[in-house]
């Protein structure tokens, strides 16, 4: 099995302003700025991007942390109110953007059709998507979250080569685990993520499949981390609520990296 670096990822979601931004950052900063067992990944709000963007990139900080985004707009640019371009990103020394979330699938109508363009036009922008998938509890509880997964895959991968795959992080996220305090038991998760690559192998190849990395995101806390985190084909975590602390994010960056 080809060895592949795991990658934890704080989502911060609508929340911290940037004074608060400034803090969190500056505690993670201290605990786990120079960890390098794992790509550390931080995606606050937009309004904080700058912020956090000075802080990690500062010369005194030679930090490893990464700056993420929580999405992006499919166009470079042009009359879309409100909304925030990849090069608007590259500016501020974005690295990785969120694509397809859950909630914004669920709340701002966003279809698999959409995710492919973000992505593309992340690709484009030489930024690092993470396209997230997953199924709901109905489908799940019917047996069809395998289906479910292969259309979303399938669907987001539309014209999309296979040159552009390593730079593509998938996380699995599914949707019933999510802010709810349930998660997936490991054996699911790596059922789900088994077969995320093998469907990444039939479109694919297996050889480029087995480069990908796929992280779990549903409920992570440092008390289930290493355990998820620890199954072979789980390659990291997507944290939602529990990245907004930096004492329980750093114990979920090396627990799970234990």
């Amino acid at each position: 099995m080809i060895p592949r670096k795991k990658i934890i990822a704080g989502n911060w979601k609508m929340n911290k302003t940037q004074a608060e931004a400034r803090v969190l950052v500056g505690d993670l900063l201290q605990d786990i700025g120079r960890f390098d067992n794992a790509e550390i990944v931080l995606c606050p709000p937009f309004t904080s991007l700058s912020a956090v963007s000075e802080l990690l990139s500062s010369p005194s900080n030679s930090s490893n942390i990464r700056l993420g985004a929580q999405n992006l707009h499919e166009a470079a640019s042009g009359a879309f109110t409100g909304e925030i371009s990849a090069g608007m990103l590259r500016d501020l020394y974005v690295r990785y953007v969120i694509i397809g979330h859950s909630e914004r699938r669920q709340y701002f109508n966003e279809d698999n059709f959409m995710v492919n363009r973000k992505t593309k036009a992340a690709l484009a922008a030489e930024l690092r998507p993470i396209v997230c998938i997953g199924e709901t509890l109905p489908e799940r509880e019917a047996d069809a979250w395998k289906s479910v997964l292969e259309v979303q895959l399938l669907e987001g991968l539309v014209g999309i080569k296979e040159a552009d795959l390593a730079d593509i992080v998938f996380a699995y996220e599914p949707v019933w685990a999510i802010g709810t305090g349930k998660t997936a038991s490991p054996a699911q998760a790596e059922e789900a993520h088994q077969w995320i690559r093998k469907i990444l192998g039939n479109h694919f190849t297996t050889a480029a499949a087995e480069k990908v990395r796929i992280q779990y995101g549903g409920s992570v806390k440092a008390e289930n981390a290493k355990e998820l985190l620890s199954m072979p084909d789980i390659d990291g975590a997507l944290v939602g609520g529990a990245s907004l602390d930096a004492r329980g994010f750093t114990a979920i960056v090396k627990n799970a990296c234990a």
